[in-house]
């Protein structure tokens, strides 16, 4: 319990956080600084389920309060939009043992997305790896893990966020999907993203949001900034870096997480 309480706030403090947020049961909301970091109690992981009722986010980092459900009411998902059509379990029928594509021979399952179905927030990354491809759920290897604890740094959980990824088939050798492996597959999850109607996506790394906002511009370029998703109106995007990239680069944790407060402060603020 200790070393796991400890590689949590190691990973704040790499990401630049210098307070946290106490639980109201601990001190009634008080804060402690980075020197008293060691000392600060962190939530243990919550199991991880395909849907569930999401419980109250907590906030961390700089005491910005956050709203008690990051999800969609059922009577306003982005009116006047007219409601779904369908499910994410049609989508998943439709889908069945996809043979569509040339990555099909090689995976052992298909990773569709696992999460809130009406999810305020989408995370979106390229393809399975190993881990996922095994499993059968998206990022679940060491980014996976890696992943986790982005989304718990803003005070949210796995539950409260839909994850998927842009093809649903592992690429051979963690390769980046090629563009006919992309076309073929990306329908699919963007009729995932009209199902759910999130507020707000973040792609993670050059494949995802290039597929998302249909450009060539790399994340260099495009990260710490909203963009308008193409397809519906509403949602807006932040392109941030691959957690697999952040493992090779982990210089570029300070930059993800000035992104992740973004997403943080605007789903606050769409919240109130």
């Amino acid at each position: 319990m200790v070393e796991e309480v400890l590689e949590h706030l190691r990973f704040y403090r790499e990401l630049g956080v210098t307070e946290l947020q106490l639980a109201p049961e601990s001190t009634a909301g008080a804060t402690i600084g980075q020197s008293a970091l060691a000392d600060s109690p962190m939530p243990q992981k919550s199991a991880q389920t395909e849907s569930v009722n999401p419980a109250p986010a907590q906030s961390r980092g700089r005491s910005v309060p956050l709203p008690a459900l990051f999800t969609q009411p059922e009577a306003a998902l982005n009116d006047p939009l007219p409601a779904p059509v369908e499910t994410l379990d049609d989508i998943r029928r439709e889908l069945g043992d996809c043979q569509r594509c040339k990555l099909a021979p090689t995976r052992t399952n298909i990773v569709f997305g696992e999460g809130h179905p009406r999810a305020a927030l989408m995370f979106i990354g390229e393809g399975p790896g190993a881990d996922e491809d095994k499993s059968g759920r998206p990022f679940v290897g060491r980014a996976g893990q890696l992943l986790t604890k982005m989304i718990e740094s803003i005070g949210l959980t796995r539950e409260q966020v839909y994850i998927a990824n842009v093809v649903k088939s592992r690429p051979p050798e963690n390769r980046t999907p090629e563009r006919d492996e992309v076309a073929t597959c990306l329908p699919f999850l963007l009729r995932q993203i009209a199902v759910i109607r999130p507020q707000l996506i973040v792609t993670l790394g050059n494949p995802a949001t290039q597929a998302l906002l249909d450009t060539s511009v790399g994340i260099t370029r495009l990260r710490g900034s909203f963009h308008d998703y193409p397809h519906l109106p509403g949602i807006r995007v932040m392109p941030t870096y691959h957690p697999a990239y952040l493992l090779r680069s982990p210089d570029k944790k300070r930059e993800t997480w000035e992104d992740l407060k973004k997403v943080r402060d605007l789903l606050s603020q769409l919240s109130s």
